[in-house]
């Protein structure tokens, strides 16, 4: 079910909890909140539509994947980089990695291990950020 986008930064500053079987459905309502913003946005994180959970959503080509508990557990090639958020106005600067691997749960908790360069990875750390109260 689609959500409404949260923009209050105070709730969006808290560090999000680990992610449980009991969150899968808000891991379906942020992939499709993503989906129903893919003119305006290609990540999203669950605090977003209000939940403080450790869940993000990422458009990755024609598709829209979850990742719950995700975690960067390498990164290299670091750039400096401007980015936007559906949650915040303007763009603001940051350090990201051209190279991540990240570690994460599937909608079936099982544990997989990936590695992303580019665009897509940079969605996926401006994500991360997120669930750990990071404004970008």
């Amino acid at each position: 079910m689609q959500k409404n986008i949260i923009r209050d930064q105070n709730f969006l500053s808290q560090k999000s909890v680990p992610a449980t079987r009991a969150d899968l459905s808000t891991a379906l309502d942020l992939v499709d909140t993503l989906a129903a913003n893919a003119d305006r946005a290609v990540g999203l994180a669950a605090n977003m539509i209000g939940v403080k959970k450790q869940i993000i959503a990422v458009s990755i080509g024609v598709m829209n994947i979850a990742m719950l508990n995700p975690k960067l557990t390498k990164k290299s090639h670091p750039y400096q980089a401007k980015e936007g958020c559906l949650s915040l106005t303007g763009e603001r600067s940051t350090t990201r990695y051209k190279e991540i691997e990240v570690q994460y749960q599937d909608l079936n908790f099982k544990k997989q291990t990936q590695h992303f360069s580019g665009w897509i990875a940079e969605i996926i750390q401006h994500e991360i950020d997120h669930r750990a109260g990071i404004l970008i």
